[in-house]
């Protein structure tokens, strides 16, 4: 640690006369410097060479070196000197100074009082205890759920669902929950189960960074997703990150693939398992859970299907055998509840806005919304052209500019994003978007800068690439411009800046959704956490 205030070098070498500063240097490197600047050298150019290029330590361990530099402290400063050296008080601090040994520790002394860093031979430690860090923890309710979640997935129906709140944590916690499996298993295969390609990467790269810390051998790592190959030679041991509607266009070239991958594989893992009953998902999770020793998990932050259909949800918790596993905090009747007040999820706010759109909802509209899971892309698009729903939303956003520094937008189509997006920079706010149309490139330098510590607002819109696997802890607003009634993909929405300080991201977040009076929306995480506990057993 550097004393203070003392007196840095270069302040002595400034104050010192030209004579002393160019014996220091020598003649040759004032000669030298002459010639690059054309005629003798400036005062000021020689004092800052000889600031960096002179050796204070080489000065400080030479006795008539150190003589002649304690001379050219001011007179304070000689004082403030001895005084740090035992001689608090001396009538005469330059004799005191003289008249020292100069042992090392002496001369660490001066130097620090010259402002200038001396490395020490470190001090053994006061303790011989001491705390080490695991390279990927769990925070406590998480090892809690991961410990149930294991005796479920090896006794009984071998099956059960992760159910952690938005922004808990769930990826994590499933990834040790899939490492200890292949640790235990060997050799052994996990199927790994998404749709989409943002959750299909990041649950790839999130078992990589798991298995580094803590796997036990080397495994495969398979991405089958997009245009990658379904071939299954490669894997004996290992994962297999398997898109859902891969597995199906692979099982329409083979029908045998399911059965193969079957038998290699002892865990299945299907990420927001609210999907699983769609009748082609259903078949893939049924095929790869033939194996007597095979276990079945689901993770979700919202088990169920629909918000208002229970016997769709009554579906899906059959398949799981009614087994959840829940966090269970003393105190509390709702989890996420806990997890704000301890610090883990951002205490959020919620408001809606309404955009007075005019829209009239057609005989064949109200058909549409009876028949569809969620609203008609062509509903929405009228939406989204609409001139007074759109200025609703520009002016949300202008509004939450005032007070947050990182604002994601969820736009109701491709287009819509654009549009939002370019009339938000011609009023001078720094906006960028990105979108399933958007080059890697750019979305990755879009999402490195909305991610960075900058102090000015940014705003990030999207549409459709950021409602799961996405984590920006810094976003403390969310803008809701796409319509939905599905609780689920709300949800999703939210948990994107949901995070709380504990988790790295923010005290509190603010989430408005601009909603058209005449169609349905959802305004509350917390009611989304709870809406199916009906037809689920906590465990």
């Amino acid at each position: 640690m550097i004393d203070s205030p003392g007196i840095a070098f270069r302040a002595v070498l400034d104050a010192a006369p030209l004579p002393y500063v160019r014996r220091l240097l020598g003649e040759h490197v004032c000669e030298l410097l002459e010639l690059l600047q054309g005629s003798n050298a400036d005062p000021a150019s020689l004092r800052a060479v000889a600031a960096s290029a002179v050796s204070p330590e080489r000065l400080v361990a030479d006795r008539d070196e150190r003589v002649e530099l304690l001379e050219l402290l001011p007179a304070d400063k000689r004082e403030e000197l001895a005084g740090r050296l035992g001689g608090a008080g001396a009538a005469e601090p330059a004799a005191f100074l003289a008249g020292l040994d100069w042992s090392p520790e002496h001369r660490r002394v001066l130097l620090g009082f010259l402002g200038l860093v001396v490395d020490r031979v470190p001090e053994p430690p006061a303790s011989s205890l001491g705390r080490v860090g695991p390279a990927y923890g769990l925070f406590p309710y998480q090892r809690t759920a991961a410990r149930t979640v294991r005796r479920l997935l090896y006794s009984g129906e071998r099956r059960t669902v992760l159910h952690l709140p938005t922004g808990g944590g769930k990826t994590r916690t499933a990834m040790n929950v899939v490492c200890d499996h292949l640790r235990q298993h060997e050799p052994s295969v996990t199927v790994w189960l998404a749709r989409g390609q943002e959750l299909l990467e990041q649950a790839a790269l999130e078992f990589e960074r798991a298995w580094a810390a803590l796997g036990d051998r080397e495994v495969t790592v398979v991405r089958m997703w997009g245009d990658h190959p379904t071939s299954l030679e490669p894997i004996s041991d290992g994962i297999v990150v398997l898109g859902l509607d891969k597995a199906g266009a692979a099982v329409k070239a083979d029908p045998g693939f399911l059965d193969r991958l079957a038998l290699r594989t002892t865990l299945t893992i299907f990420d927001e398992t609210h999907q699983a009953i769609a009748p082609t998902y259903r078949r893939v999770v049924q095929a790869l859970s033939l194996r007597s020793d095979s276990s079945l998990l689901g993770l979700t932050a919202t088990p169920g299907r629909t918000w208002a259909d229970i016997a769709a949800d009554e579906q899906l918790a059959d398949l799981f055998a009614r087994q959840k596993v829940m966090l269970e905090i003393d105190g509390y009747d709702n989890p996420v509840t806990a997890l704000i007040d301890q610090g883990y999820l951002a205490r959020p706010t919620f408001r809606t806005v309404a955009g007075e759109s005019g829209m009239k909802l057609s005989a064949q509209d109200q058909r549409g919304l009876a028949a569809s899971f969620d609203l008609p892309e062509a509903l929405v698009a009228r939406l989204a052209d609409n001139v007074q729903w759109n200025l609703q939303v520009v002016r949300t956003i202008l509004d939450l500019s005032t007070r947050h520094n990182r604002i994601l937008v969820f736009a109701a189509s491709v287009e819509h994003s654009r549009m939002i997006t370019a009339i938000l920079s011609v009023l001078g706010v720094d906006a960028a978007q990105v979108t399933a149309e958007s080059p890697a490139r750019h979305r990755d330098r879009v999402i490195s800068r909305f991610k960075g510590p900058g102090t000015q607002t940014m705003v990030l819109s999207n549409f459709g690439v950021l409602t799961t696997g996405f984590d920006a802890p810094a976003a403390s607003a969310a803008v809701i411009a796409r319509p939905t009634r599905s609780l689920v993909l709300y949800s999703q929405m939210v948990g994107r800046v949901i995070r709380g300080p504990r988790a790295g991201g923010t005290p509190t977040c603010e989430v408005v959704t601009v909603i058209d009076p005449s169609l349905p929306g959802f305004g509350d995480v917390a009611e989304a956490f709870t809406n199916w506990e009906d037809v689920w057993e906590a465990r």
